[in-house]
């Protein structure tokens, strides 16, 4: 709409210009035309300049055009378009006498003689002000608002309908109308009847719990499962606990403050084995990247600088003999081609080679009919082998059940046991040192019991670097 309203008004403003410049020409060769014309200003806009000479100036630039071009007529054409448009709804010279114009007679109508009489006078017939402030004084239309007619996935949802109204022609119904037409058919026969709820006004209804936890499904389970309603129903695997260990692992009987002797050994005895396998995995990464510490001799460096000089004895002439001789270099000799006899004796040959493996195998197949309880006793053995591996895996997986998973990349180490030596003993609960805490005790419990991933504190990495500046106080001291 505004798209065509500017052209129009484009137009309209080409025409008004080319009707005042060809006027302006016209009484200008005619008043010049007149003997002693003299130009003045004329009398009837007393704002409007003597016409000078044009100035010519350069345009090639945006700048220059802003600045030399002259649009107040433009304007004031545009500016009375828009006015007529407020006013009238659209431009005078478009419209029809009968909408501007009408032929006073001098006789009233029955319509406005009873609007006068049913006004009443006086300051009450005056329609406030703030009304009129209110009222819009524009005759043109408010633009549409685009937005107020779109729909969200308007295109899928056009598909959605074509496609179901489709296969509707074709006798083809969705889902939902199916389930739906047959429990309306289940509902007519009887089959299923849902009982009425009770009204809230019966005094007979059952007690209703308002603190109660649960809540009564009164709805039907169908309309439930399709708004959403009814909670979907959780898988087990992921009622089952990550891990069997317990959240908190009762420490063993030699740590306590006042242990028993062979309970502490006990305690002693397992932390000095954890020692001893750390000890051993730093000796074996030690022999692993140890440098082998030889040293060159002199006599090892002369042998090296010497080695290849001196000549070595001549080696012996291998042996040779008649049979060289007769050796041939190049091609063997080609095959001679067989003739039709060989040929068919070694087809027949062939064809007794497969017969006699045919029968073969039916004599074991013939076989295997006495053979029938050893293959039983190997069977029955074979099964056993087969519970026993799966067994063994079952037996293996609850194991690993109780073991922390690799669930990141890195593995989970355990952490070191808090013991103390025997000197190091308390005899009373006042006197006891804390060891460990409790907060990394926690961590590593839920690392244990795969619940989080295995973490490494993160390194302070410095952004920029630091700069050191001496102080002019510093320097004085100095």
């Amino acid at each position: 709409m505004w798209a065509g309203l500017d052209v129009h008004l484009r137009l309209q403003r080409d025409a008004f210009l080319r009707t005042i410049m060809a006027a302006a020409k016209r009484h200008k060769s005619v008043a010049a035309s007149q003997p002693g014309f003299l130009s003045f200003k004329s009398s009837l806009d007393d704002n409007s300049s003597v016409i000078k000479r044009r100035k010519r100036v350069n345009k090639n630039k945006k700048k220059s055009w802003n600045k030399f071009s002259d649009i107040q007529d433009v304007e004031e054409f545009l500016d009375d378009v828009r006015l007529q448009e407020r006013a009238t709804g659209g431009l005078l010279s478009e419209k029809t006498d009968d909408s501007l114009f009408f032929v006073d007679t001098g006789e009233t109508d029955e319509k406005d003689t009873q609007a006068q009489t049913t006004v009443p006078k006086g300051k009450q017939s005056k329609p406030l002000r703030i009304d009129l402030i209110l009222q819009p004084d524009s005759h043109i239309q408010a633009p549409k608002n685009v937005l107020a007619f779109q729909q969200p996935n308007a295109k899928k949802q056009r598909r959605i309908s074509e496609r179901a109204a489709k296969l509707a022609a074709m006798g083809v119904l969705p889902r939902r109308e199916k389930l739906l037409q047959l429990r309306r058919a289940a509902a007519a026969s009887g089959v299923s009847v849902k009982e009425h709820p009770v009204a809230n006004n019966n005094p007979k209804r059952p007690f209703y719990d308002l603190w109660s936890a649960g809540t009564p499904e009164t709805a039907d389970p169908y309309y439930l499962e399709q708004t959403k309603k009814k909670l979907v129903k959780r898988p087990d695997r992921l009622n089952e606990k990550p891990s069997v260990l317990p959240a908190i692992e009762v420490i063993a009987p030699g740590g306590s403050y006042n242990p028993d002797f062979f309970s502490h050994q006990d305690l002693l005895r397992e932390a000095h084995e954890v020692e001893v396998k750390k000890q051993k995995v730093e000796e074996k990464l030690a022999r692993q990247l140890a440098v082998n510490e030889d040293k060159a001799t002199e006599e090892s460096t002369f042998k090296e600088q010497v080695e290849g000089l001196i000549d070595e004895e001549e080696t012996e002439p291998q042996e040779t003999g008649g049979d060289a001789e007769d050796t041939v270099i190049g091609p063997t000799a080609t095959q001679e081609k067989k003739t039709e006899k060989q040929r068919k004796k070694e087809k027949a040959e062939r064809i007794k080679e497969l017969q006699r493996k045919a029968e073969r195998q039916v004599i074991d197949k013939q076989q295997q009919l006495f053979q029938l309880r050893s293959i039983h006793v190997s069977v029955k053995k074979q099964e056993q082998r087969t519970e026993m591996r799966h067994a063994q895996r079952k037996a293996q997986q609850e194991a690993q059940k109780s073991m922390p998973r690799r669930l990141g990349r890195l593995k989970y180490q355990t952490p070191d046991l808090d013991v103390q030596l025997s000197d190091e003993l308390a005899g009373s609960l006042r006197s006891l040192k804390p060891e460990g805490s409790i907060l990394k005790d926690r961590f590593k419990s839920l690392q244990k019991r795969n619940i989080i991933e295995p973490r490494e504190r993160a390194r302070f990495k410095r952004k920029y670097k630091l700069k050191y500046s001496e102080k002019r106080a510093f320097r004085e001291i100095e």
